[in-house]
């Protein structure tokens, strides 16, 4: 069935005391031999009962198909209105329904590019082995290349084209193969496989595994089509997590009409919501021709924190073999999913920022509710191996603008939030660590950046960097050491601002985003050099500025910068929009010990420049992917 988004509206477990029983599982899917402690993913095909009961554990799971169906519906019928899903309390700019939200692409399908990533305080940060600079180090994301230091894999626009990278005077081209259903397709490499995620226009999502045993002649093996929309998907050595979002059923609502009042529409939908089957709340995966739920009933939890009604899945498997799969449910809806080494953090935030009720990142804006307005919802989710686990929920006052404003460290999660109604004007860094079945924040610090916009974050071992921005660009050293005491260490203010920072070493770091030009006419791209020896005393060493109206990409996609230690140089898209449109160059910034010295190279224009990679190989050289060709780049 086609689905609508999620709503975002709180849902108490109160009105759920009789639909389901909390607990941890005491018996599996075939009996009571199951151990006890948190319980984890289901694996088979199709929903079967599974009994649970515990009083105080640490989440609730339905006795079976039936009581999961009464919990949804339970939920669902006080969120629809005369009109559908939702009511007129829900606004854009007026009346909106969900369906409409949805039509015109209000959630982003794709995982968001924005902000910064993490590394340790005493390492350098270096791409990925598959050539993507991430998130986090071990924990792989998909791009639209990749590499092993000798096979370079390139999908574009739904065609996976293979290169030879071990040398010689430019990449050799060994196999191409094209790949239905995946125009908007991104790669995942481990060892001879390719995982290739595709959000598509409809709201699902593909999964293809291809063989890349022969590389001049790739083939696909697997083919799975979720009928959910994609959040996210990792690679953890070889274990490929996918999570996905079925929505809400798309049911066929009356409307209130001349002869029809409000009233009459409303309890007609509720009476739709009433006789909807659980096959209209669980995705479902279509292989071989084949469509089965995706999650049994048993594996889907129902959390105290229920942050709006949807149904996300994570479904893990081994990279090559995605049938046999691992799959955990939760009874909630996410925007913000944040991949860890060990953990899975969803985030919800309600409100979109002090003095407003409604949220504005994703468009969907949440009915204003006093206990819910201006705050974040997070689950936690443990992972080992190919399965998940759900553990926790919490919520907490402030706005979690994106994954990048997340962070966890021995299972302390830190976040960076922006203002709300609940927090004043201002922006705070906190910390939360699991009590049983909550996510309680022990730690927090007020005050950062008043009356001004988080523009990127970069978490360290036991520090936080934040960059907020009103007219000039105030970056903050937050002390995590403590996690019950965050503290302010030390503060600096410059023009412009950093929406991505990248630590160069101990002592070192750059920051990549907007500021005035060295003319002074206008704004544009810059890069700023700063010296983070004394973190109660940050000092900008250099500034590059370019051109005024230019752009440095690498804030809306951390995946166009590489960093290069042994060169000591910083590789970045800066997009220039002048009279002859949008062009893309390379900035090659080499960094010494106290400057910046620049080189540009044009590389590519118009709508393509978005995709411009720079990939670095294990010896040192970089192979530039462009949108119509694949070469070795001169650093």
């Amino acid at each position: 069935m086609p689905r609508s988004r999620p709503l975002l509206v709180l849902v108490t477990t109160a009105a759920l005391a009789g639909a389901f029983v909390a607990g941890t599982a005491v018996g599996g899917p075939d009996g009571p031999d199951r151990p006890d402690g948190p319980h984890r993913g289901g694996t088979d095909a199709s929903p079967v009962a599974a009994p649970f009961a515990a009083p105080g554990a640490p989440v609730g799971y339905a006795d079976d198909c039936a009581t999961l169906l009464e919990a949804y519906v339970e939920r669902a019928v006080d969120l629809v209105g005369p009109w559908g899903w939702g009511d007129t309390s829900l606004y854009r700019g007026g009346p909106v329904l969900l369906e409409e939200l949805a039509d015109d692409g209000a959630v982003r399908r794709a995982s968001g590019y924005a902000g910064a990533a993490k590394a340790p305080a005493s390492q350098r940060a270096t791409s990925e082995e598959s050539g993507t600079n991430v998130q986090e180090s071990g924990v792989d994301e998909p791009d639209v290349v990749k590499t092993d230091g000798e096979l370079l894999v390139r999908l574009d626009d739904g065609v996976l084209t293979t290169y030879d990278v071990r040398g010689g005077g430019a990449p050799a081209r060994l196999g191409r193969l094209v790949l239905g259903g995946a125009q908007e397709g991104e790669l995942l490499l481990a060892g001879d496989t390719a995982t290739v995620v595709a959000a598509r226009p409809d709201g699902t999502t593909r999964v293809l595994g291809v063989d890349l045993g022969d590389p001049a002649a790739p083939v696909v093996t697997t083919t799975a089509d979720y009928d959910a929309r994609l959040l996210a998907a990792r690679l953890h050595g070889d274990a490929v997590r996918v999570v996905v979002a079925a929505g809400l059923p798309d049911l066929d609502f009356t409307h209130p009409t001349r002869r029809r009042t409000d009233r009459e529409a409303l309890r007609a939908n509720r009476a739709l919501v009433r006789a909807t089957t659980i096959e209209d709340w669980l995705p479902t995966v279509t292989e071989d021709g084949a469509t089965t739920p995706l999650v049994d009933c048993s594996a889907v939890a129902l959390p105290d924190e229920a942050a709006g009604l949807d149904t996300l899945a994570v479904v893990g498997f081994a990279a090559g073999d995605p049938a046999e799969r691992t799959v955990q449910g939760l009874a909630a809806a996410a925007d913000v999913a944040y991949f860890s080494p060990h953990h899975l953090y969803l985030a919800t935030s309600h409100g979109s920022g002090w003095g407003c009720c409604f949220r504005e990142s994703t468009g969907i804006t949440a009915a204003y509710d006093e206990e819910l307005a201006g705050t974040t919802t997070v689950h936690d989710l443990e992972l080992a191996g190919t399965g998940t686990t759900y553990l926790a929920s919490g919520r907490v006052d402030g706005v979690v603008a994106d994954r990048w404003a997340m962070d966890e460290q021995d299972g302390v999660l830190r976040l960076a939030v922006g203002p709300s109604q609940l927090t004043g004007n201002f922006n705070s860094v906190l910390t939360l660590e699991q009590d049983g079945p909550a996510l309680v924040e022990v730690g927090r610090l007020d005050d950062l950046g008043v009356d001004e916009q988080i523009k990127s974050v970069r978490w360290f071992d036991a520090l936080a960097v934040v960059v907020t921005f009103r007219e000039v660009d105030p970056l903050y050293a937050v002390d995590l050491s403590d996690e019950t005491a965050p503290t302010l260490l030390g503060e600096l203010k410059i023009p412009g601002f950093s929406e991505y920072l990248h630590p160069l070493g101990k002592n070192r770091m750059i920051g990549l985003g907007q500021g005035p030009t060295g003319t002074g006419r206008g704004w544009g791209a810059q890069a700023g050099f700063f010296d983070v020896t004394d973190l109660t005393a940050v000092r900008q060493l250099d500034v590059h500025s370019y051109r005024a109206g230019s752009q440095a990409l690498a804030g809306q996609d951390p995946r166009q910068v590489t960093w290069l230690p042994e060169q000591r140089t910083l590789l970045t898209v800066i997009a220039d929009y002048g009279r002859r449109g949008q062009t893309g160059y390379v900035s090659v910034l080499h960094l010494h010990d106290r400057q910046i010295s620049n080189r540009m190279v044009e590389v590519e224009h118009g709508e393509d420049v978005a995709e411009v990679r720079t990939v670095p190989l294990g010896d040192g050289r970089v192979v530039l992917v462009t949108g119509s060709e694949v070469s070795y780049f001169e650093v």
